[in-house]
């Protein structure tokens, strides 16, 4: 079964028949003002504190909006949603930061399809930005 990756995802063959698998990609771009900001105001030990205290909380809200997404309890949905967006921009998130307000709108609305899909790229930018903010501490520090 052959396969070939695109950049929107992946073509697999069986035989003569292909079907494409779409495989979401989100790229994260970080606040550097934002985070030398940071630096400049706390220090180099402080805000590596700062920041680091941050992605811990993030990758705990991030599980939390899942969980209740899965238990349908759209209210927890909603405001950890909100706090994952006050949380974010101060760390540099803002694409992170705004999946999370667009999550806290919809789970104030009936509409599901969105909701899921909107949760889903939630969870992407969060993977995608916390590694991307880990990377930057590998590198400085």
């Amino acid at each position: 079964m052959p396969k070939k990756n695109c950049a929107w995802g992946r073509i697999v063959t069986r035989g003569e028949e292909m079907q494409a698998r779409l495989i979401p990609v989100e790229a994260v771009r970080l606040d550097d003002s934002r985070l030398l900001e940071l630096y400049q105001r706390l220090g180099a030990v402080h805000a590596e504190n700062v920041i680091s205290n941050a992605m811990e909380d993030l990758a705990v809200r991030l599980a939390k909006v899942a969980r209740a997404y899965e238990e349908s309890d759209l209210e927890t949905v909603g405001k950890t949603a909100r706090s994952i967006s006050a949380v974010a921009l101060q760390v540099g998130m803002p694409a992170l930061a705004t999946a999370a307000n667009n999550v806290h709108t919809l789970a104030q609305t009936d509409d599901s399809t969105a909701l899921a899909a909107t949760i889903a790229r939630l969870a992407r930018l969060g993977e995608s930005s916390l590694l991307a903010i880990w990377d930057i501490q590998d590198v400085s520090g």
